[in-house]
């Protein structure tokens, strides 16, 4: 596909009458949307924004790259936009941009869209190009100039790949990895400055480029051994343990577009520091980006991440199976429906099933690469079915994670001969069964004991302090969100149910619903305090906590555990002491908002103190948390 296919005479702005960043958005995006290229004007522009938060796309040289994907694009398109006069975009190098290329693609973009639009990206980076593009007086030769320098991009690329596969390994000295969050501007442009570099210092270089068409160019084995250095330009996670033992110059994608030289200069220059394995807790060098510099929260973020998908899917089909009532999904009930089986089956069962063992088993995988995966993972299972949960969980990817990094150092003086081994039998063989057995005797057993401490005690405390009770209940529902101290709370409540006291299983129920509640309140009424994927998720919590699926705040406790915590816990204990200070009683063991109608005394009442205790969490997270945005 060809650029001038996506970029037609009507997305074409010769003349901008923007005079700031968010003018020049709201333009570039009015003329997609007056073109009939997208469906919702204002759902394009926020994910045009969220991509900005990343990072700024004026990438300097008077050029801007806004870009997203978005459902909002029916099909992949192209906007160009110009000022003769300049407009202030946050260019990485302060000065004005004249030049503007939108690009939407759509979610499902083809790989032959994808590769079009990283085209254009490259081939901005010519002086002459960019020159004949401001010199330009109709939109038919802006068209013309477009089309003539990518026939001779085709062509270059064409030879370029017909080098490559005659290029051997000992031919490239120097590789490069370049990937950005979007993977459509960014990392071709990173790649082709590299290679631009490359070639006026007569260096050979070979640039993989992780872009979202998939891992293009990639290196092999024997082109890493071979290699003097790599230069790892990278804003989104990059398979790293591969260049143990190499050179390894790390740093954001930006660099690599304009830092190119000096990148590898320094490359060549032999200082370098060498890459020990970001299992070995390697620190990161200077020009990492903040990420880098703090590896338990990557560490944190890879397991969340990943985590997420499992929490949201299976939370909101539990959700959905209460509709048809609480004891739907129990065969033996009066309210047995088959669908709202399956619903718990799947969501509850299965989803929630696989949540930890993936939180743990991805925490795992960032700090030992592939070979902490398995341990962590069979670290995180016994975690859930152990009764040790999310803390359990978290505990179980750290282990596993440095746990292998100890045995493949043990390992390390084994003969070469013997490599292909270590993978596949002793790493899983040896670390499952030394995260295992720590799990076994070491972290479920103390847990399970503590569990039962904690429910003979509350049992013991009976109704004796009706508030107290209720701040203690409330605020332990908030503590671990699904781990012993929230069970231990909830299988009091469900005793006293049976014992025919119904108020502290109402607190604890609003206990338990405050924390999404709360923090999808927060993301509203803090936006600057959350990245654009924390409101996204933010969202869908007011689902999860209006049917008492605490589990929603899992992932923004795990990301940030020493702000969210405390703000959840304090607006949960505030909740469960409101809910018996109006002495209110539920006889339902689960269902949230859905059998609020069945409670004992006032719904009205039973609302405003789960309200009340999501305000407090929200205020509390609003003046803990940091700006992201």
């Amino acid at each position: 596909m060809k650029i001038t296919e996506m970029l037609t005479n009507d997305t074409i702005l010769l003349e901008l009458k923007a005079t700031e960043k968010t003018e020049v958005i709201e333009e570039l995006v009015a003329k997609l949307h007056e073109a009939g290229r997208i469906t919702d004007q204002e759902a394009f522009k926020k994910d045009i924004l969220a991509r900005e938060s990343q990072g700024s796309t004026g990438i300097g040289d008077g050029v801007a790259i806004p870009h997203a994907k978005s459902n909002a694009v029916k099909e992949p398109a192209i906007v160009f936009g110009r000022s003769m006069d300049g407009i202030e975009y946050e260019a990485l190098d302060g000065k004005p941009t004249h030049l503007f290329f939108m690009i939407a693609a759509n979610e499902g973009a083809h790989a032959h869209h994808l590769e079009t639009l990283s085209r254009l990206a490259t081939m901005l980076m010519d002086t002459e190009f960019r020159q004949q593009l401001l010199a330009a007086g109709s939109e038919d030769e802006v068209l013309s100039i477009i089309d003539e320098k990518e026939n001779e991009k085709l062509t270059e690329e064409t030879a370029e790949e017909t080098d490559s596969g005659n290029e051997t390994a000992k031919d490239a000295n120097i590789l490069a990895v370049t990937a950005c969050p979007t993977g459509i501007a960014h990392t071709y442009m990173a790649a082709d400055s590299l290679k631009e570099k490359a070639e006026e210092l007569d260096v050979q270089i070979k640039v993989e480029t992780r872009g979202s068409s998939g891992v293009k160019n990639a290196l092999t084995p024997e082109e890493i051994q071979q290699a003097d250095a790599i230069i790892v330009a990278a804003d989104t996670n990059v398979e790293m343990n591969r260049f143990k033992g190499k050179p390894v110059i790390e740093v954001g994608v930006a660099d690599g577009i304009h830092r190119a030289e000096e990148l590898i200069k320094k490359a060549l220059s032999g200082t370098a520091p060498v890459y020990q394995g970001r299992a070995e807790g390697e620190k990161s060098t200077d020009d990492a980006d903040e990420s880098r510099k703090n590896p338990i929260y990557r560490h944190l973020m890879n397991g969340v991440s990943n985590m997420l998908p499992f929490v949201v899917g299976g939370g909101i089909l539990v959700a959905i199976g209460f509709l048809f009532g609480i004891e739907s999904h129990l065969p033996n009930s009066e309210e047995y429906n088959r669908f709202a089986e399956a619903l718990n089956t799947i969501g509850g069962g299965s989803a929630f099933g696989l949540m930890i063992p993936v939180l743990a088993g991805f925490i795992a995988m960032s700090i030992a690469d592939r070979p902490g995966l398995a341990p962590g993972m069979v670290g995180g299972f016994m975690a859930a079915q152990g009764d040790s949960g999310f803390i359990g969980g978290l505990v179980a990817g750290f282990l596993a994670g440095y746990l292998m990094i100890g045995i493949r150092k043990l390992l390390k003086g084994m003969p070469q001969s013997l490599e292909g081994i270590k993978t596949i039998l002793l790493f899983p063989v040896l670390g499952i069964f030394a995260v295992g057995m720590i799990m076994f005797f070491v972290v479920n057993a103390p847990l399970a004991a503590f569990n039962t401490v904690l429910s003979d005690w509350l049992q013991g405390m009976g109704a004796a302090n009706a508030i107290l009770l209720g701040t203690i209940l409330g605020g332990m529902m908030a503590v671990d969100m699904g781990g012993p101290v929230n069970k231990a709370a909830y299988t009091f409540g469900i005793a006293m149910i049976a014992e025919g006291f119904l108020t502290p299983h109402a607190a604890i129920m609003a206990g338990g619903m405050v924390p999404p509640l709360g923090i999808a309140l927060a993301t509203i009424m803090f936006k600057k305090k959350f990245t654009v994927q924390e409101r996204e998720a933010g969202k869908t919590n007011f689902i999860l906590g209006a049917s008492f699926i605490t589990e929603g705040a899992i992932p923004f406790a795990a990301a940030d555990p020493g702000r969210v915590i405390p703000s959840i816990i304090v607006g949960s204990a505030v909740a469960g002491a409101l809910s018996m200070a109006f002495n209110i009683g539920i006889p339902a063991p689960h269902g949230g908002i859905f059998v609020i109608g069945l409670v004992d005394g006032s719904p009205w009442l039973y609302a405003l103190a789960i309200i009340i205790g999501s305000i407090v969490t929200a205020l509390l997270l609003g003046v803990l948390k940091k700006n992201k945005v």
